[in-house]
């Protein structure tokens, strides 16, 4: 047996055995104390008798009968001792007694009052307190005599049985409550240090292993006081690993992104530098390569300023610093002014324009004009760009949905396959993995659709089927009529 088994049994017995002589030793002065308590005021427990409710019947049949008298006829509690001595024969057995006054001057008294302190406590108007000496008053009533004078009597009850015994007990009395104080100090030490110290050396070690970085290392933890604080650690850790989850992605994300940047800005940098160096060189001879030259250098540059736009807004949005201006809006009238503005140069790309409408009643909606057209644009520049057909068709659905209105925009172009779907609203997201600018877009024109759309509480997703047709469905939350 280890010597941590042998402390901790030792500590057992040197516990329970103290107890079990306690236990012993109050129940020997307490049924001491009790066996007087019984004798004194005559209670009978035999078969299931309720002594106090017996007594406390007995004492309110004399306390009526008196106040009835005093009631009635007053003058007979003075004229006729015998009435008093009769109740207070009855008192007696239950270890009361009575006292009679009259101006406030005791006229009668029990033969069992006599103790000079009491009478005289009586006639000096004492008695604001419920203890008198040894005597505890249980009831009272005052009333007037015939020749109007004032009187009053009370029924007290003897408490000597008390007193006897916090005299009689009181030194083993101090040494049970020192013993049991002694006792208790023990075991709380004992269960202190088992429900606290213990668990919190775990969580010591848990904090020493986040320190060194491990964030797997978990603590186990019961449902009570101490197990609250190792909840709380626990969350603590999950939110850091989760933070630092989140940083790593963040990290990779912007790894990511530096990367992509360099490669969307190396590839026109590098044809305008070619350009350029042509022209340097004379390989430009004559008006119409060189017009040519200008001319491819200008689309360049031009494709290179709507990246760094699109990249700009976008940062500005994920830092939340462009302004969202929220104003209600019709969405049915705001999306037959964008076809209309759009129409005529999709149909110079024999691309054609339709908008199918489920309702010519007002749709409203709460959102910002200039960005929801901006992400609308966005969409309908990335149909262009992947339109495949000789005759293209983009068609603009809108459909109410209880508390939603749905905007559905499809076009009949190349398609992507199901696996790219969950991707194409990330950042510099393209389906052809060569990042050919000729053959699609920044990548960010989508990824900023999305941010428009979830600023304004709304949700977009998208559909495809390869060679066949692509959709992009909106949803925004309508403006219900007392708003």
């Amino acid at each position: 047996m280890s010597i941590r088994a042998r402390l901790l049994l030792s500590y057992i017995l040197m516990s329970f055995l103290p107890l079990i002589l306690l236990a012993v030793t109050v129940y020997i002065v307490l049924n001491a104390f009790v066996g007087d308590f019984i004798g004194r005021y005559n209670l009978d427990f035999s078969h299931n008798n309720n002594p106090f409710k017996t007594i406390l019947a007995q004492e309110k049949e004399v306390f009526t009968d008196m106040k009835l008298q005093a009631s009635t006829n007053p003058d007979q509690l003075l004229l006729e001792p015998l009435l008093l001595e009769g109740w207070d024969s009855k008192l007696k057995e239950m270890n009361m007694a009575i006292v009679l006054l009259k101006n406030n001057q005791t006229v009668y008294a029990s033969t069992s009052l006599d103790k000079a302190e009491v009478v005289k406590a009586f006639d000096h108007d004492e008695i604001t307190g419920s203890f008198v000496d040894f005597f505890f008053i249980s009831n009272g009533y005052t009333f007037q005599y015939n020749d109007l004078s004032e009187g009053s009597f009370y029924i007290v009850t003897d408490i000597g049985p008390l007193s006897e015994f916090i005299g009689k007990y009181f030194v083993i009395s101090v040494l049970l409550l020192v013993f049991i104080l002694l006792l208790t100090n023990g075991a709380l030490t004992y269960f202190v240090f088992r429900s606290t110290v213990t668990p919190l050396k775990a969580l010591r070690r848990a904090v020493d292993q986040i320190k060194q970085g491990n964030l797997e290392f978990a603590v186990n933890f019961k449902k009570d006081e101490i197990g609250g604080l190792f909840q709380a650690f626990e969350e603590m850790r999950e939110q850091l690993k989760h933070s630092i989850g989140i940083q790593q992605q963040y990290e990779e994300n912007r790894k990511e992104l530096i990367s992509n940047i360099s490669h969307d800005l190396k590839t026109p940098i590098a044809s305008i530098k070619g350009y350029v160096e042509g022209i340097l060189d004379g390989v430009a001879d004559n008006p119409d390569k060189m017009d040519k030259y200008i001319r491819t250098i200008y689309a360049k540059t031009k494709d290179m300023d709507r990246l760094i736009n699109e990249l700009f807004m976008l940062s500005k949005l994920d830092m939340g610093k462009i302004p969202f201006y929220f104003e209600k809006v019709d969405i049915i009238e705001f999306l037959e002014d964008c076809t209309e503005e759009m129409q005529f140069i999709l149909n110079e790309k024999a691309i054609t324009l339709t908008l199918e409408l489920s309702t010519n009643e007002p749709v409203m909606i709460t959102g910002d004009r200039e960005k929801l057209k901006r992400a609308i644009s966005n969409i309908l520049d990335n149909a262009v760009k992947y339109m495949d057909k000789e005759w293209g068709t983009i068609r603009i659905r809108v459909d109410e949905e209880s508390e939603w209105v749905k905007l559905l925009f499809e076009d009949n172009g190349q398609g992507m396959q199901q696996d790219e779907l969950p991707y194409i609203f990330e950042r510099f997201y393209r389906s052809d993995l060569s990042r050919n600018s000729e053959t699609g877009g920044s990548g960010l024109g989508l990824a900023i659709v999305k941010q428009i759309i979830e600023e304004h509480g709304g949700e977009v997703q998208a559909a495809s089927e390869i060679g066949v047709s692509t959709s992009i469905t909106i949803r925004l939350r309508k403006v219900r009529g007392h708003e």
